[in-house]
């Protein structure tokens, strides 16, 4: 079944790529896309060898307030998310509310106990492609609230937990959170345009046949 999707992969990437730019990301928006399979976009995913050398995370210049609202891109996620809306006071300042941490099935009440995740961690990002980028792209990747999957808040823990693995190293610790979060990891990889090193894409693959609904809709990144 691996070797009908890479077989496919070409065709699939070419479909990707030929999708409209994206606008600049500054707001949460719905992406409009074809649907790939979850199997054939990581199939579709460019396979490298990871490079860290020369990384440091203020490489990529985040938690910016890009229309010059108020709330820089850490509130914006809180604010979009917030399953119980909190209240918004001076400079953005967040009280109340109620999040669901759906790494670990978590219901949060404190803003201050959440963590905004990039779903591909910065250093991953780096080593998979965002290395080659300008500091100006790696500002629009680490503050990417034009793909809803790109940011997500979670508890400390499982941020923290986590930290720049990819899905072969580490996964959310809710079970049922899993068919999620490879689709989502995919779906950004896909978007930016970043490979997946071999042992990634064997994790991604795997998973992938347990989660035989799940589809990966996005835009490429302008």
């Amino acid at each position: 079944m691996l070797a009908r999707f890479s077989a496919l992969a070409p065709a699939v990437l070419a479909a990707v790529v030929a999708l409209p730019a994206h606008a600049p990301a500054h707001a949460h928006e719905t992406a409009v896309s074809v649907p790939l399979p979850l199997a054939a976009a990581v199939a579709a995913l460019p396979v490298a060898d990871e490079a860290r050398e020369g990384y440091d995370r203020s490489l990529f210049p985040h938690w910016v307030d890009a229309d010059r609202n108020g709330c820089n891109t850490r509130s914006e996620v809180l604010l979009e998310e917030a399953v119980v809306a909190p209240e918004v006071g001076d400079r953005c300042r967040i009280s109340g509310g109620e999040w669901s941490s759906y790494y670990d099935g978590e219901t949060v009440t404190e803003a201050r106990a959440l963590d905004i995740d990039h779903m591909v961690p910065l250093a991953e990002a780096w080593d998979s492609g965002a290395s080659q980028w300008t500091t100006a792209r790696r500002r629009d990747y680490a503050n990417d609230l034009g793909e809803p999957v790109a940011l997500v808040a979670v508890t400390a823990r499982q941020n923290r937990s986590k930290a720049d693995q990819d899905p072969a190293e580490w996964m959310p610790a809710s079970a049922e959170a899993h068919c999620r979060y490879v689709t989502e990891w995919t779906t950004v990889k896909t978007r930016w345009g970043l490979s997946v090193d071999t042992a990634e894409r064997e994790a991604l693959l795997g998973f992938a046949q347990s989660c035989p609904d799940a589809v990966v809709e996005t835009e490429p990144a302008a």
